[in-house]
Protein backbone atom coordinates (compact mmCIF):
# COMPACT_ATOMS: atom_id res chain seq x y z
CA UNK A 1 0.00 0.00 0.00
CA UNK A 2 2.54 2.35 1.18
CA UNK A 3 4.57 1.54 -2.51
CA UNK A 4 1.37 2.64 -4.44
CA UNK A 5 0.74 5.58 -2.28
CA UNK A 6 4.48 6.93 -2.91
CA UNK A 7 4.44 5.74 -6.45
CA UNK A 8 1.22 8.12 -6.88
CA UNK A 9 2.93 10.84 -5.16
CA UNK A 10 5.50 10.75 -7.56
CA UNK A 11 3.67 11.23 -10.55
CA UNK A 12 1.76 14.14 -9.24
CA UNK A 13 4.79 16.08 -8.32
CA UNK A 14 6.52 14.99 -11.83
CA UNK A 15 2.77 15.80 -13.75
CA UNK A 16 2.90 19.47 -11.87
CA UNK A 17 6.15 20.45 -12.31
CA UNK A 18 4.99 19.56 -15.93
CA UNK A 19 2.26 21.86 -15.82
CA UNK A 20 4.50 24.69 -14.34
CA UNK A 21 7.51 24.64 -17.09
CA UNK A 22 4.63 24.65 -19.43
CA UNK A 23 2.92 27.90 -18.64
CA UNK A 24 6.60 29.15 -17.61
CA UNK A 25 7.11 28.51 -21.27
CA UNK A 26 4.00 30.14 -22.44
CA UNK A 27 4.27 33.77 -20.38
CA UNK A 28 5.58 36.76 -22.31
CA UNK A 29 8.48 38.39 -20.85
CA UNK A 30 8.64 41.87 -21.32
CA UNK A 31 11.98 43.21 -21.63
CA UNK A 32 11.32 46.51 -20.85
CA UNK A 33 10.35 45.45 -17.48
CA UNK A 34 11.81 42.38 -16.35
CA UNK A 35 14.53 41.95 -13.39
CA UNK A 36 16.58 39.44 -13.46
CA UNK A 37 15.01 37.14 -12.00
CA UNK A 38 12.26 37.08 -14.58
CA UNK A 39 14.70 37.29 -17.23
CA UNK A 40 16.47 34.21 -16.39
CA UNK A 41 13.02 32.05 -17.58
CA UNK A 42 14.07 32.85 -21.05
CA UNK A 43 16.36 29.87 -22.85
CA UNK A 44 19.95 30.46 -22.68
CA UNK A 45 19.86 33.24 -20.51
CA UNK A 46 22.01 32.75 -17.30
CA UNK A 47 21.95 35.44 -14.40
CA UNK A 48 24.78 37.06 -15.75
CA UNK A 49 23.37 37.87 -19.09
CA UNK A 50 19.96 38.76 -17.88
CA UNK A 51 22.16 41.19 -15.40
CA UNK A 52 24.05 42.58 -18.91
CA UNK A 53 20.48 43.29 -20.00
CA UNK A 54 18.98 44.99 -17.01
CA UNK A 55 22.49 46.55 -17.14
CA UNK A 56 22.15 47.89 -21.10
CA UNK A 57 18.48 49.15 -20.48
CA UNK A 58 19.29 50.88 -17.36
CA UNK A 59 22.06 52.24 -19.87
CA UNK A 60 20.70 53.21 -23.01
CA UNK A 61 16.74 53.57 -22.05
CA UNK A 62 14.02 51.24 -22.93
CA UNK A 63 14.32 48.81 -25.81
CA UNK A 64 12.13 49.83 -28.90
CA UNK A 65 11.59 46.33 -30.25
CA UNK A 66 12.06 42.80 -29.46
CA UNK A 67 14.73 42.92 -31.86
CA UNK A 68 16.76 45.34 -30.02
CA UNK A 69 17.96 43.02 -27.14
CA UNK A 70 20.51 41.26 -29.77
CA UNK A 71 22.34 44.79 -29.36
CA UNK A 72 22.97 43.22 -25.57
CA UNK A 73 26.88 41.61 -25.34
CA UNK A 74 26.14 38.22 -24.97
CA UNK A 75 22.98 37.55 -26.97
CA UNK A 76 22.56 36.77 -30.60
CA UNK A 77 20.34 36.42 -33.31
CA UNK A 78 19.69 32.34 -32.18
CA UNK A 79 19.28 33.47 -28.48
CA UNK A 80 16.16 35.92 -29.98
CA UNK A 81 15.13 33.52 -32.06
CA UNK A 82 14.47 30.43 -29.67
CA UNK A 83 12.99 33.11 -27.51
CA UNK A 84 10.83 35.10 -29.89
CA UNK A 85 7.43 33.61 -29.00
CA UNK A 86 8.40 34.46 -25.02
CA UNK A 87 9.61 37.92 -25.51
CA UNK A 88 7.34 41.25 -25.31
CA UNK A 89 7.95 45.13 -25.46
CA UNK A 90 5.87 47.74 -24.16
CA UNK A 91 6.18 51.35 -23.56
CA UNK A 92 8.39 52.13 -20.44
CA UNK A 93 9.28 55.73 -19.48
CA UNK A 94 13.20 56.71 -19.05
CA UNK A 95 13.97 57.66 -15.86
Amino acid sequence: MFGYLYYMREINMKLILSLLLTVLTLLAVDINHADTKELTILKGIGVKTAQKIVDYRTKHGCFGSIEDIVKVKGIGKKTLEKNRPNLEVTKCEVK
